[in-house]
């Protein structure tokens, strides 16, 4: 590993794809990056972070990029292959907890250092976890609908992975911020972060309920999936209908709520700037922490354009 060539002129190497093993950079720190799909905006948006705070420091940084396609076996791989090839830090943003534990705990007992962004790993066996608190998001989300429903109603849950952390802990969250409350989850499932699944539930749960005041996306797309089957449903539903998802970013949750479509949105920050900080700290030498907990923010057709509300 080459931590000492930190100052070496190098640029920045972007690579995509999952099918082949990486090659190595040709010198400097090489990081590399196992982003678990590219199939999700938000996912998109997290390596674009990345790539543009690692290109403030082209002098010392380059990273290869790697899409595991949505396939654990496939991630395992490529963490693997990183290891193989030597890389001076591994950042990963896991499809799920339990698989990935391994592949990084060897890349730790190799040496190498590895950034956990978004999505925790069993066991803990990693350098830095960097996420937002989904449970304190879940939980806030709740307590927004309990307060825009007027304290009670019947809610759909669009729930994501359920096999990933930010799965559970936003249902969890949720379920502690409507406790007490008149709301009343009707029909839930697990569309895995998709809007089409969102969508073609959602379908479903139209013609079977026909009172349904709001629905918790999991995610800006689940959300916005159960919007556009309520629309194309053609009775307005659509308009009575409170549509609430995570996520926000500018151009997906954020404008959706502007146009009126979703009722609130609440922001999940990728950690791409921050995962690129925390790679110059550690090849610095200096102590860093364990978890690095992200703040959230609250956006609605009352604050958006002030750019939402930060939630303590």
């Amino acid at each position: 590993m080459r931590y000492g060539l930190i100052a070496a002129t190098i640029g920045l190497g972007l690579v995509l794809g999952c099918s082949k093993p990486p090659e190595a950079p040709a010198g400097g720190a090489p990081i590399g990056m196992s982003q678990c799909n590219r199939g999700e905006p938000w996912r998109v948006q997290m390596d674009t972070d990345v790539k543009d705070a690692a290109a403030n420091h082209a002098d010392q940084l380059e990273v290869t990029f790697q899409d595991a396609q949505n396939d654990v076996k496939t991630q395992q791989s490529q963490v693997r292959d990183f290891v193989a090839q030597r890389y001076d830090l591994i950042i990963i943003s896991p499809k799920e907890a339990r698989p990935l534990a391994a592949p990084v705990s060897e890349a730790m007992k190799a040496g190498i250092p590895v950034i956990v962004l978004d999505r925790d790993i069993d066991g803990g066996d990693y350098t830095c976890f960097i996420g937002a608190d989904n449970v304190k998001i879940g939980r806030e989300l709740g307590k927004h609908m309990v307060q825009v429903l007027g304290g009670k109603g019947n809610v759909v849950e669009l729930k994501g992975l359920q096999t990933s952390t930010p799965g559970h802990d936003r249902h969890n969250g949720f379920m502690e911020g409507i406790k007490g409350s008149g709301l009343k989850i009707v029909y839930d499932s697990d569309c895995r972060w998709l809007e089409d699944k969102a969508k073609a539930d959602m379908q479903s749960v139209l013609t079977r309920f026909p009172d349904i005041d709001a629905v918790y996306g999991h995610n800006d797309p689940s959300a916005h999936g159960a919007y556009m089957a309520a629309k194309q449903e053609g009775k307005g539903r659509e308009k009575t209908i409170k549509f609430l998802g995570i996520d926000a970013l500018p151009h997906e949750g954020v404008r959706y709520v502007e146009e009126g479509i979703l009722t609130a949105t609440f922001q999940y920050p990728t950690g791409g700037q921050e995962a690129i900080d925390m790679a110059l700290k550690i090849f610095a030498g200096e102590k860093v922490e364990k978890k690095m907990v992200l703040g959230t923010r609250l956006f609605t057709a009352e604050n958006v354009a002030k750019g939402g509300e930060a939630v303590e």
